[in-house]
């Protein structure tokens, strides 16, 4: 079984990358040159947006 992918351009360093177009919003994925990751924000018949993933801090339980 194939999975459809989709060519999205890292937001950092430029280098193309596949990303699977069943991830749905929210979803991070990395690019393989650079290591930023990104985060998919839209979804559409379009195509599917990324932007920068947000940093997460470290949770201490509070």
């Amino acid at each position: 079984m194939t999975l459809a992918t989709t060519v999205a351009s890292c937001l950092v360093c430029d280098t193309e990358f596949e990303v699977r177009e069943d991830w749905e919003k929210g979803e991070i994925t990395e690019c393989g040159s650079c290591g930023q990751e990104h985060e998919v924000v839209e979804k559409s018949a379009a195509g599917i947006r990324l932007d920068l993933a947000p940093e997460v801090e470290e949770d201490w339980g509070e």
